[in-house]
């Protein structure tokens, strides 16, 4: 059932749920966090120059794919984990076979433009991602999912994910056919790990602050 928006929502409904303490939320959303930010491409940077390509690929998508198979066995996201897996695989298919590290890199900026067009659109239908997403942080119930305070929030949050998502492509883009690989891994570090921390504490700050005046008596966080 849907909420109205000035509606205060019953403690019941969020009384089962998990004390939403940061703590609680970094546990579950950290290895995201990390797969997205910065952990393979600085790996597979690292290998790239010391060894070769394949080890660099393989080491990458190995890192990747571990921290995916250690979410899904916790019971985090598995739709999302077995997309991911798909993706890392085929990313390292192509890119073994192209022989080119350009080509392996610039497969995850095609995502990060299709990620942004899919956070807008989703927003667009009424069924905001970063909204799915944020159940990798804390496990909202069925009926808060369903609320349009929760819909509002997250259609809010997932048009910022989206415009960030597609200026990163582009700035990546840019860096990795105008200055090489080096370039490449520079502009991701800056414009990741940096700019991900910002977005994900501003979206649980902005989602605690914004679902504790809708139930001031239920702590409820959320992930941005």
């Amino acid at each position: 059932m849907v909420r109205s928006a000035r509606e205060p929502l019953a403690p019941s409904r969020l009384s089962d749920a998990p004390d939403p303490s940061w703590r609680f939320m970094l546990q579950r959303g950290l290895p995201t966090f990390a797969v997205e930010g910065f952990a393979p491409v600085l790996l597979f940077y690292g290998i790239w120059k010391l060894a070769s390509l394949v080890p660099a690929i393989v080491a990458a998508t190995s890192l990747s794919g571990a921290i995916v198979w250690w979410q899904a066995r916790q019971g985090r996201g598995g739709g999302l984990a077995v997309a991911t897996a798909i993706f890392l695989v085929i990313q390292a298919v192509v890119g073994l076979m192209a022989d080119s590290a350009t080509v392996y890199l610039a497969q995850p900026v095609v995502l990060s433009a299709c990620w942004g067009v899919a956070y807008l659109g989703s927003v667009a239908v009424g069924r905001p991602l970063i909204g799915v997403f944020a159940n990798v942080w804390y496990p909202f119930p069925p009926e808060f999912r369903a609320s349009e305070p929760y819909r509002r929030e997250f259609g809010m949050q997932s048009v910022v994910w989206g415009l960030y998502c597609l200026a990163r492509a582009g700035l990546r883009l840019t860096a990795l056919l105008g200055s090489g690989v080096g370039g490449f891994v520079l502009v991701s570090v800056f414009t990741g790990a940096p700019v991900l921390f910002a977005l994900v504490f501003w979206g649980i700050w902005h989602a605690r602050r914004t679902f504790q005046a809708l139930a001031p008596d239920v702590a409820v966080s959320p992930a941005g």
